[in-house]
């Protein structure tokens, strides 16, 4: 094997794609900082205890692990980053009021999430902590669509779920855990074969329920169908009037809203309404976010919690590429004050400019200006 050959699913990012991914991530960082998240940067690298708390226990098999040299406990490359600002919120900062976090940084998976993903996704989210309510919801949902919308996406479409839906209908039919598990698999594959084998065994009012769920899904008329058709349970009533006010809101600023009403993504830690941004071009969603109250309690402090996250290197590839910008070649002089303060000046100023190195026989690649020398001051030239 070539030394330099990489992993499957893992690859290099060179110049162009790169400043396009980082121009993305700069500007995404400072739309949530001026809306008041704090950034924070936790470690790659932490005990698997940790990192399998809360949303984390989805992520086991992607989480690559190894073994501390130092303690002897198993560590892991981090799978997720919503884990690790839960820690921050309820275990480092522990405020007692909101707190509003971002970040943007690379996670490891063991194996990609789809044929077409990486296996180093650059995941950069938002999550808001210490309200319970639907308007903590709305803003993370606005937010989201406004870093989309930054990133040059013309399109997109918004589905809404919510979890209490399903939970609502196993918890007043008193199912088992096993059977729940069951129920949620054949659920989350859409397998209504399956589903409709499992359902056999309920009695007709779970059953019917269970099995009208994969078919609500469409438009806002699906909600009325569901208040009509689904048991009048408090936790499923709610959850609908939920669903109906947020796609209010939200439909103004989307191409497309639909509800999912068997959308079960993340069942395991999601407590309330859970969304995703779908756009041409991509077959997965391009973001992903929902309310899990509760994250905090593996860390000693359950706070309620909402956000969302995106994967960086997927968007960049559906949106126009940033070229990389043309810069402006020097000469190089020894102890020439004026030219050092000319070059000083224009990269103050945000060009790039790159000095010529003694004896450089070729000219320098990626300018298309050059610094010269006219009537004794320096002056900007296109070559």
């Amino acid at each position: 094997m070539r030394n330099w050959l990489l992993p499957e699913y893992i690859e290099d990012i060179l110049p162009v794609e790169s400043y396009h991914i980082e121009m993305l991530r700069r500007s995404m960082v400072d739309l949530l900082t001026v809306h008041g998240y704090q950034l924070v940067s936790p470690p790659l690298l932490e005990f698997v205890e940790s990192l399998l708390s809360g949303s984390g226990s989805d992520m086991d098999l992607q989480m690559f692990k190894v073994i501390d040299q130092l303690s002897g406990r198993m560590m892991g490359l981090r799978a997720d980053m919503t884990p690790q600002v839960a820690r921050i919120d309820a275990h480092l900062l522990n405020c007692e009021g909101i707190t509003r976090l971002c970040y943007a940084n690379s996670v490891l998976h063991t194996v990609p999430t789809s044929l077409t993903q990486t296996r180093e996704p650059l995941q950069i989210g938002a999550e808001l902590y210490g309200h319970e309510g639907l308007e903590s919801d709305l803003e993370i949902q606005q937010l989201m669509i406004q870093c989309l919308a930054k990133s040059g996406l013309n399109k997109f479409h918004i589905d809404l779920g919510h979890v209490a839906v399903f939970r609502g209908i196993i918890k007043n039919a008193h199912i088992s855990q096993d059977m729940e598990t069951e129920l949620y698999a054949v659920l989350q594959k859409k397998d209504t074969a399956s589903l409709r084998a499992l359902c056999g065994r309920l009695k007709k009012s779970t059953r019917e329920a269970l099995l009208l769920l994969p078919e609500l899904y469409g438009n806002k008329t699906i909600l009325q169908i569901a208040k009509e058709r689904l048991p009048s349970h408090i936790e499923i009533v709610s959850a609908l009037a939920q669903l109906e006010k947020v796609g209010d809101a939200l439909s103004p600023l989307v191409d497309t809203l639909a509800f999912d009403l068997s959308d079960l993504r993340g069942y395991h830690y999601h407590t309330g309404m859970v969304f995703a941004a779908y756009s041409d071009g991509c077959s997965n969603a391009i973001a992903l976010g929902g309310r899990y109250d509760e994250i905090g309690k593996a860390f000693g402090r359950a706070r309620p919690a909402t956000g969302f996250s995106l994967d960086l290197r997927e968007l960049s590839r559906m949106v126009e590429r940033k070229s990389y910008p043309m810069g402006i070649c020097a000469p190089y002089q020894k102890k020439n004050k004026e030219l050092d303060n000319a070059i000083e000046r224009l990269r103050n100023a945000g060009h790039i400019v790159i000095v010529e190195l003694p004896e450089q026989t070729q000219s320098v690649l990626n300018c298309d200006r050059q610094l010269m020398q006219r009537n004794g001051e320096w002056v900007v030239e296109k070559i």
